[in-house]
């Protein structure tokens, strides 16, 4: 081939390698920050997908573009609106509020969602709306003084083995493996729940948690093989991002 036709190729080569290095960090920078792949549940512009467990209190919710302590109040949490495209879903200083709960359903599962307290408050994630992991602010209590209330602990059944909580308005993150119970063709249990892994922060806090019923708070008493996430509302304030969920299917034991 002669050599003006090869560097015509050599350049057309570089060219091509370029526009596809630009559109790879595009696509990284359009990328939700803690994107972990899986089903997104809140669309960050609004409630789409969710309900009020008691619509009296749903003023409570509101979907902000940006989440932060309140500078008057370290108790409080501000949220603003900046036209983002992403955005929280704020639980704010008003007296009655209401947990909320997706529309979808879901059974074994491994979910990633991102929180943010203020100092003192209280909040919880629940899997199939039965089975709470404590969102808590835990920040600076030491390991040996940690019980079922304290942040990554599954309420009513296992203390988080450490603590690796962040302070009060810093965005923090679980991510969980949660195997739904068992039922026999009639309708009875005959596995119950479990947690696999609870991950705070990315240090696993809880692993093999067997749960043996609803653990208080739940959007039921019937336990069922599925059910919907469920976010605490009724208590205290908080913010909720980036919650994203991938149902896996049921392990298939050997005969």
């Amino acid at each position: 081939m002669p050599t003006a036709n090869c560097l015509t190729l050599k350049r057309v080569s570089v060219a091509l390698a370029v526009v596809v290095a630009g559109l790879c960090l595009s696509l990284l920078a359009a990328a939700p920050a803690g994107d972990k792949g899986g089903m997104a549940l809140f669309n960050g512009k609004d409630l789409t997908g969710w309900k009020f467990r008691d619509p009296a209190g749903a003023a409570a919710w509101k979907v902000v573009s940006d989440v932060r302590l309140d500078p008057t109040d370290p108790k409080k949490l501000v949220g603003s609106s900046t036209g983002a495209a992403t955005g929280a879903l704020l639980r704010g200083p008003v007296d009655h509020g209401s947990d909320i709960y997706t529309d979808q359903t879901f059974g074994d599962c491994d979910l990633h969602v991102e929180f943010m307290v203020p100092k003192g408050s209280n909040s919880g994630v629940y899997l199939l709306g039965e089975y709470e992991v404590q969102v808590l602010d835990s920040f600076g209590r030491p390991d040996n003084k940690l019980t079922q209330a304290d942040v990554g602990a599954i309420y009513s059944a296992a203390k988080p083995t450490k603590n690796a909580s962040k302070a009060p308005g810093e965005w923090q993150t679980f991510d969980i493996s949660f195997q739904a119970p068992r039922f026999d063709a009639s309708g009875k249990k005959t596995q119950n729940a479990r947690f696999l892994t609870v991950k705070l922060n990315g240090q696993e806090i809880q692993k093999d948690v067997e749960v043996k019923g609803p653990t208080g708070g739940q959007l039921s008493n019937e336990e069922k093989p599925t059910g919907p996430l469920l976010l605490q509302g009724d208590h205290g304030i908080v913010a909720f991002r980036n919650i994203q969920i991938t149902p896996r299917a049921p392990a298939v034991r050997a005969r």
